[in-house]
């Protein structure tokens, strides 16, 4: 590891922390979210997490640009930390990838790393948000992701293509289910009212295939833990909101572990 490799999250972080007082409108939103979360009533210690919250979104950005210098197909698995995860589950990811999963998270912790690194476990097919600018996506691709990973946009769903492809690659369907939706199932997340998208139970009930809830958050540099329960496997005839909002709960969980690595100023709840 060079020295641009080593620090590449603590310069991205210390300089999103400098300049953090400079975007008010993000650091209200923030801090209101964690009040209301119930992580702290104490504006004070809000405010701190929500510092270390806008720092470590960049930390990881850089964190993660430098992840293909870094992590490789031979030492990918020195990098992955399981002590937090389910047995089960990390067996699913990890081990067994001869069956199709989902993959639910959140933007917490290393999500954009971790995408990159599991794609050495198993093919990856991310539903993401895909750049309008045409240069910045190719940008990405060549120098962010590595392996057989897959960005699907977000606004296309899941055609059938994309099902083929990941029945037939057995391949990890990834899915952030903290973005905003004003057409989502009336729900809650972190205990608060929040619409929420029904995509992964949908898929989950219709195919059976198992779910993986949970996050990676970073350790140190470039060493990253899986944090998660045991996989879920929803019925043909099971209930479409309880099983949204078991997911909810769990992602909830996650993130009441480490607050400091959630992005707390994106407006999930509008």
């Amino acid at each position: 590891m060079n020295f641009i490799d080593r620090h590449a999250y603590s310069w991205g972080s210390a300089v999103a922390r400098l300049f953090f007082p400079l975007f008010r409108r993000r650091r209200r939103i923030a801090v209101d979210n964690i009040i209301k979360a119930g992580i702290t009533d104490d504006p004070r210690e809000a405010l701190r997490i929500a510092r270390a919250s806008w720092g470590h979104l960049a930390g990881h950005i850089c964190e993660a640009l430098r992840v293909p210098h870094v992590i490789t197909r031979d030492n990918w698995r020195e990098h992955l930390d399981v002590s937090e995860g389910h047995p089960a589950a990390v067996k699913l990811l990890l081990d067994e990838t001869s069956t199709p999963i989902l993959l639910v998270s959140a933007h917490h912790g290393v999500w954009e790393a971790a995408t990159n690194l599991l794609s050495f476990a198993r093919p990856m097919i991310a539903i993401a948000r895909v750049m309008n600018n045409r240069l910045v996506a190719s940008w990405m691709k060549k120098h962010h992701f590595r392996g057989p990973v897959t960005i699907i946009d977000k606004n296309h769903g899941f055609t059938p293509d994309t099902l083929r492809a990941w029945e037939e690659d057995c391949a990890a369907m990834t899915i952030l289910m903290d973005q905003h939706t004003s057409k989502g199932m009336p729900l809650t997340f972190l205990g608060r009212p929040a619409k929420t998208f029904t995509s992964a139970t949908r898929l989950a009930i219709r195919s059976g295939r198992p779910i993986v809830v949970g996050s990676f958050v970073r350790i140190a540099p470039f060493q990253y833990r899986l944090v998660g329960g045991e996989p879920l496997f929803f019925p043909r005839n099971a209930d479409k909101a309880a099983c949204t909002q078991l997911l909810n709960d769990r992602l909830s969980e996650a993130i009441r572990k480490y607050p400091e690595q959630y992005l707390w100023a994106h407006r999930r709840w509008r």
